[in-house]
C-alpha cells in the first residue's frame, strides 16, 4: 500500500491513496486551517469502524444472512497529554435484517475485532482500550 500527502496551505493537505482516492485534511482556524476537511485522528476513527464493518458485513454476507443494513458509530478518548493519543474506542454496530440472530451478529464482531481488522487489532497492541457492541434491528 502507498499513499501521497501533499501540503496545500495552512493546515490542509489532500491524502491519495495509492489506488487513486483523495481525501482534504485540514485543522480548526484556531490551529491553521478553515475546517473544510476531516482531522487526521477523525480518519483513524474512520479507518478502524470501516475496517470492522466491513468484516462484520462480509461475515454476515458470506454466512447467507439476510443482511440489509451496518452503521458502525465509533467514538473515542485521547489522552490529555502531548502525544495526545487515543486511550478508549468504542465501536457500536447497528445491524438490520431479516431474520438475523444475536449470536450469529455477536460472532461476526467478535471475529472482526479478535481475528480480521487489522486497524483495531495494531492499535490494541499499541494500549488502545477498544470495545464493542452491537445492537440487531429485525426489519
Amino acid at each position: 500500500m502507498q499513499a501521497t500527502i501533499k501540503w496545500i496551505d495552512g493546515v490542509m493537505f489532500v491524502g491519495e491513496t495509492g489506488s487513486g482516492h483523495a481525501v482534504v485534511m485540514d485543522g480548526p482556524p484556531d490551529h491553521g486551517g478553515r475546517n473544510i476537511g476531516m482531522r487526521p485522528m477523525e480518519m483513524l476513527l474512520l479507518g478502524v469502524g470501516g475496517c470492522s464493518s466491513f468484516d462484520v458485513v462480509h461475515i454476515l454476507q458470506k454466512g447467507r444472512n439476510d443482511l440489509v443494513g451496518c452503521v458502525t458509530e465509533v467514538t473515542a478518548e485521547r489522552v490529555d497529554a502531548i502525544p495526545s493519543v487515543f486511550s478508549k474506542m468504542h465501536l457500536h454496530f447497528v445491524v438490520s435484517g431479516r431474520g438475523l440472530k444475536d449470536a450469529t451478529v455477536e460472532r461476526a464482531v467478535k471475529l472482526s475485532a479478535e481475528k480480521y481488522c487489522s486497524a483495531a487489532i495494531m492499535l490494541g497492541a499499541a494500549g488502545v482500550e477498544i470495545t464493542h457492541d452491537f445492537k440487531v434491528i429485525e426489519v
